[in-house]
């Protein structure tokens, strides 16, 4: 049986720091993830992708701000907004990807599909915004926003600016997760769960409901490669490994490591929430449910000898 393995685009995928997030960039950011891509595709691989969103989410929720105050048009709320980056960044992928193939003489279908991820409307995340979205700013428009807007903003822990954050709740169920496997077994690359999927809960008359936040997108993909059983987790980010004392001068990065020795580190508060602690939760929980191999590495190492961050059972 060939090898399913899901992989996790992280911001730098899509949209670098510093850049204003044209299309060209985007596009070319795409392209460039993509082509890393190529050994797994070359060795015929079973692929599930799943994306974030967080900068261009943040984008779309101001362009509803700024339509409303200059033209009176409707905003639309959050989950809204995460189906619409949903479409447009599959569009990218799945677009650039054709290109990869294409210039490769690979054959493959690829299939981007609108995925809904159920969550607790009670969740204590509601409570306690963590979940960064859209562009850096400085100190003094964050507090400027959030006068405006009632908006709450965290510093970023790399000291690149200030952020809005938003509620982030955990994944409970993916309802359309049957879909992805089959499609996926069949040998079509997927691309699914997209900025963590669009969020709603089940009411108590059994209706599916959006609700305002944006799930995390590492733990999306972490649930659906638990419940479509791939044999691989691959995060990719905009470093090589994940570290202990990260930007200090004792920081050490982390090869591989047993599952228990990550969790210590993570109960030490080893790990950033606005940055690397969701990734790590994602790969512990992809371990502790099933899960064989995973991996947090940046794009260009995914298939260098001993690459990433490697975490064991």
């Amino acid at each position: 049986m060939k090898k399913l393995s899901v992989i996790a685009f992280g911001g730098n995928a899509l949209l670098k720091n510093g850049q204003e997030g044209t299309i060209d960039e985007q596009e070319q950011n795409v392209y460039d993830t993509c082509k890393q891509l190529l050994p797994l595709l070359k060795e015929d691989h079973d692929l599930v992708i799943g994306h974030g969103n967080g900068p261009q989410v943040g984008s779309v929720l101001l362009q509803h701000e700024a339509g409303n105050k200059l033209y009176g048009l409707p905003k639309q709320p959050i989950d809204f907004c995460v189906a619409e980056t949903q479409g447009s960044i599959g569009f990218m992928i799945e677009q650039q990807l054709r290109n990869v193939l294409a210039e490769n003489g690979i054959k493959r279908n690829i299939v981007t599909l609108v995925t809904q991820v159920v969550v607790d409307r009670d969740d204590d995340a509601f409570k306690n915004p963590t979940k960064p979205v859209g562009p850096f700013y400085e100190k003094e428009e964050a507090e400027k926003l959030t006068e405006q807007n009632e908006w709450v903003f965290h510093e970023d822990p790399r000291k690149r600016g200030w952020r809005r954050v938003v509620a982030s709740p955990k994944p409970l169920d993916i309802p359309n997760w049957r879909a992805v496997e089959k499609l996926a077994r069949e040998g079509n690359i997927v691309i699914t769960v997209g900025g963590g999927g669009i969020p709603a809960y089940i009411d108590n008359n059994g209706k599916m409901v959006g609700i305002d936040a944006v799930i995390d997108k590492d733990l999306a993909s972490s649930l659906l490669a638990n419940k479509i059983m791939a044999e691989e987790f691959i995060i990719l980010t905009d470093v090589p490994n994940a570290y202990i004392n990260f930007g200090k001068k004792d920081q050490k990065k982390l090869e591989k490591i047993r599952l228990s020795e990550l969790k210590n580190y993570l109960d030490e508060g080893q790990f950033s929430e606005g940055s690397m602690a969701p990734k790590i939760r994602a790969c512990i929980s992809f371990i502790e449910n099933g899960g064989r191999d995973a991996v947090i590495t940046e794009a260009s190492q995914i298939c260098a000898e001993d690459a990433g961050t490697v975490i064991l059972p």
